[in-house]
């Protein structure tokens, strides 16, 4: 997760008519920068390299670490086959019974990617950052379409474009977390493995529950193109105080979740 290299370009809003249960950033406009109750077994200890703590991990929790880790270091390939099926897979859950003529079209744009291949915009996040975009397709239709499309609220003028901000909020989660260290090394990243302990898909369902809340923050602060950064510091700061909620025992007990409509 090295390059993160990108930039962040607004679009001007249109209207489209068109595991491990088994076993227990920020955007800057025109610039390269990219944008719970008790543990079990999980404890904190002081490092003295750099005075933050870090949580054991139970086995269970560790193996579901290093699998999300796995993931989250597969770069994409447009070479490579299997991801140039979940691109198809995208565009097709994106746009169902409009063909994509090729790969590399104009028609990407229409999904808020940069250019017309969208692999250029996936250095920000990974293969996984286009996991977590089918995934939201497939598991929240409605709310995908919503945001894809813009079809709620009061918008502005000049919107963030959806793609690029789902690949924004895959590096920001990772982050968040601190998914790339050995141990978690703040308590939302012990809270969340404890619930990818018991749910495989945890990442991704967090994932659908911080763009709906990116939205709905968006249209809460009647935020446009420019306050994009502001709106992806509230969210983080929304998601760190409803992962510490002393009745949030899973992703779905956050309060943001209730957002999301299949």
């Amino acid at each position: 997760m090295d390059d993160r290299g990108g930039s962040f370009v607004a679009v001007r809003r249109i209207s489209h008519s068109s595991t491990c249960h088994s076993n227990s950033a920020e955007v800057v406009a025109g610039s390269a920068a990219w944008i719970g109750r008790g543990f079990s077994c999980v404890c904190a200890q002081r490092r003295d390299s750099d005075g933050r703590p870090s949580f054991d991990l139970t086995p269970a929790q560790e193996d579901c670490l290093l699998r999300l880790q796995s993931r989250i270091d597969v770069a994409f390939d447009s070479s490579n086959a299997e991801h140039q099926e979940a691109l198809r897979a995208l565009w097709n859950a994106a746009f169902p019974g409009e063909k994509l003529h090729d790969l590399v079209s104009e028609q990407w744009k229409e999904m808020g990617w940069q250019g017309k291949d969208p692999s250029t915009d996936f250095r920000g996040g990974g293969f996984i950052s286009l996991e977590n975009l089918l995934f939201f397709a497939r598991k929240f239709p409605k709310s995908f379409q919503d945001l894809l499309r813009k079809q709620e609220g009061d918008r502005a003028l000049w919107e963030y474009p959806f793609a690029v901000a789902g690949v924004n909020i895959t590096f920001m989660l990772i982050q968040m977390l601190d998914l790339e260290a050995v141990k978690p090394r703040t308590l939302f990243g012990a809270t969340f493995l404890k619930f990818l302990a018991e749910n495989d898909s945890a990442f991704d369902l967090l994932y659908c529950i911080t763009f709906k809340l990116l939205d709905h923050l968006w249209l809460e602060m009647h935020a446009s193109y420019m306050d994009f950064n502001t709106v992806m510091k509230a969210t983080r700061r929304q998601l760190e105080n409803e992962l510490l909620l002393e009745d949030v025992t899973r992703l779905e007990d956050l309060p943001s979740y209730s957002l999301l409509n299949r």
